[in-house]
């Protein structure tokens, strides 16, 4: 699951893999590192609804593993809800979704656009002048230019980062989602970050999550620095790819790029869609069952993990015909269910719809600028994840500020 093969084609593994071994598949999360590799749907849901038999804690599991693993940084324990279990969990969900719904989503719409505006402008090909715009053809990598910046601003003003603290998280959770030989490295920069953005909200608190997660008297300083973990982690790589995975779909699926002037497909649609078929975070909800446990007649060893694939489980064909329309059809598993399901749906949602809303609204014939097969998709075993996203489009004049 860490090779560039699977990075270029995971479906293809999934279907392979389902026909050898079922729902539950033996696979490697790095070299050396076994898991069982769930692609059965039912039997996803019957694990992430069963943390007695299927705890979230890698505590026992993690000794085992070798120093510099590059996929520990996103697997270890921490103290946070991600990897808590019974009593710490609940107290650590709880505390979390209190700070999530805290946020503001009516201020939020015009906080993207307020960031989304001089980005596109930065790229739009156009000076305003319609005479030198005429015929003119503008291009930009929507994945650098605009995707990456939205969502990493959008996620300093929700969680009350400065810029050179929002820089600093950037890089290192760009490190450890890639599992790659900087995967620690990237660690250690993102809690090193956290940690100074928690004292200058003790110093000086603002209306944003961390100052709500303060102002709860609930977490240490660590606890507060490993909620971040979480919530950054949760808000941006994952989020970033829901906005490209579903960009490319509008702009190479004619099912969307055709009825999308015609109005009779939204944005939510599309999304949807993704969120079925390639999702951002496309195996992940990790668990650690602390006994061999038999389960889809395949005994599962203890300690070691079970990672769902939200990707796979969504195209397993025994759930196929209850969802062929999936247009409002909200059953798939990528943002997990049970109780370690995502809290943040809504807010990540609106994000992304209004990211995509505003690019299109300012660029309706926007195009991919390169053959799809020519994309290229960073390897990770987590992750769907494009390198770059280059699109083509008539330029236009500049938006108002």
């Amino acid at each position: 699951m860490y090779t560039i093969a699977f990075a270029k084609d995971p479906h293809a593994a999934y279907e392979r893999w389902r026909t050898i071994y079922g729902s539950m598949v033996p696979v490697e999360l790095a070299p050396g590192i076994p898991a069982t590799l769930v692609l059965g749907y039912g039997t996803a849901k019957q694990i992430l609804h069963d943390p007695g038999h299927f705890p979230a804690d890698p505590r026992v599991w993690q000794p085992s593993v070798p120093a510099g693993c590059p996929v520990l940084p996103m697997m270890e324990w921490r103290p946070n809800a991600l990897r808590s279990s019974g009593p710490d969990h609940a107290r650590y969900r709880a505390v979390n979704v209190t700070a999530i719904d805290g946020v503001d989503l009516h201020v939020l719409h015009g906080v993207v656009e307020q960031i989304a505006v001089p980005l596109i402008n930065e790229f739009c090909g156009g000076d305003g002048n319609t005479a030198s715009m005429h015929r003119s053809i503008a291009c930009a990598d929507l994945l650098g230019q605009y995707i990456y910046p939205l969502v990493y601003q959008v996620l300093a003003y929700v969680l009350g980062f400065d810029d050179d603290i929002n820089e600093q998280v950037g890089a290192g959770m760009t490190m450890m989602f890639d599992a790659a030989g900087e995967a620690g490295v990237g660690n250690a920069m993102l809690v090193s970050a956290l940690d100074e953005h928690i004292t200058r909200k003790y110093a000086n608190p603002g209306e944003d999550i961390t100052s709500h997660l303060i102002s709860s008297g609930e977490l240490t300083t660590e606890e507060l620095v490993h909620q971040l973990v979480t919530l950054h982690g949760a808000g941006s790589e994952p989020l970033v790819h829901l906005i490209s995975n579903t960009l490319l779909l509008m702009m190479t699926d004619e099912r969307f790029a055709g009825d999308l002037i015609s109005g009779s497909l939204s944005t939510r649609d599309a999304l949807d869609e993704v969120l079925f078929t390639n999702p951002p975070l496309a195996n992940f909800c990790i668990t650690y069952p602390p006994q061999p446990i038999l389960l889809e007649s395949v005994w599962l060893p203890a300690h070691q993990p079970v990672v769902i694939s939200m990707a796979g489980c969504n195209a397993d064909p025994v759930i196929q015909p209850e969802r062929v329309e999936r247009f409002g059809n909200r059953s798939h598993l990528a943002w997990s269910v049970g109780p370690h399901q995502c809290p943040a749906q809504l807010l990540s949602c609106q994000i992304a719809m209004d990211a995509i809303d505003y690019l299109l609204d300012a660029l309706p014939e926007l195009e991919l600028a390169v053959p799809i097969d020519d994309l290229a998709w960073r390897p990770g075993p987590f992750h769907r994840a494009l390198q770059s996203l280059p699109a083509k489009f008539p330029a236009a004049p500049p938006l108002p500020m």
